[in-house]
């Protein structure tokens, strides 16, 4: 059975992934817009900087991250200064680290909806003297909306499932920064097997939901893969 600290760690990562979603998706949507109409010359450089967290280590991008948010780091140093302290080790910090860690998993299936909206549905927007940002909210938005919702399950499930990202950066510290991932592994290490497969199981059930969602509610219109 579930433990009572089992049950902090399920709460505590929920409470991690849904806060990073809605910072995933309030940045990703700008962004993944931005990517899907520029022409500028930097937006190979910004698609490759969106996807490295898709191919670099997980201990590579948290030892980065310490690195720059400790106390001789230039992030560290500006969050100290405005009275903040330092970000590693802290709810706060699990946050930017889970953020940047799962952000291609928001941007790309964004970017594939906006591709696939016609430039006639926002001419016509743009005759009937609709602003930008009015076509953009009254068109783009229900046109795109597999594309959000796919983007926030990807990017909830994917920040549920972290581990190497967040056992750098936050640590093991129980009810602030010790997730889900964290407690099956300190059950593994005290062989405590029986907690882990209760804990595993929870994540594997959640993972096949995740599927199981993204290929019936959205079946009508393909989703886009992270990868691709």
């Amino acid at each position: 059975m579930l433990t009572t600290a089992d049950l902090d760690t399920l709460l505590l990562t929920c409470k991690i992934a849904g806060i990073a979603t809605s910072l995933m998706l309030l940045i990703g949507t700008p962004l993944a817009w931005w990517l899907t109409r520029t022409s500028s010359s930097l937006k190979g450089i910004v698609n490759t900087l969106v996807a490295l967290p898709l191919v670099l280590p997980p201990s590579v991008l948290g030892f980065y991250l310490l690195v720059l948010m400790g106390p001789a780091g230039p992030v560290g140093k500006l969050t100290t200064w405005l009275g903040l302290g330092t970000l590693p080790f802290t709810f706060a910090g699990l946050i930017v680290a889970s953020v940047l860690y799962s952000i291609p998993f928001v941007v790309q299936p964004l970017q594939a909806s906006f591709s696939g909206i016609s430039e006639q549905a926002l001419e016509a927007a743009a005759t009937l003297r609709a602003s930008p940002l009015d076509t953009f909210f009254s068109v783009v938005v229900p046109l795109a909306k597999p594309g959000f919702l796919s983007a926030g399950i990807l990017g909830f499930a994917h920040t549920v499932g972290e581990f190497g990202v967040v056992l750098m950066v936050g640590g093991n510290i129980p009810d602030k920064t010790r997730v889900v991932s964290v407690q099956i592994y300190n059950h593994v290490e005290a062989l405590e097997y029986s907690e882990a497969h209760w804990l595993a199981g929870c994540l594997l059930l959640f993972s096949f939901s995740v599927l199981l969602v993204l290929y019936t509610v959205l079946k009508t219109q393909p989703v886009a893969h992270p990868l691709k």
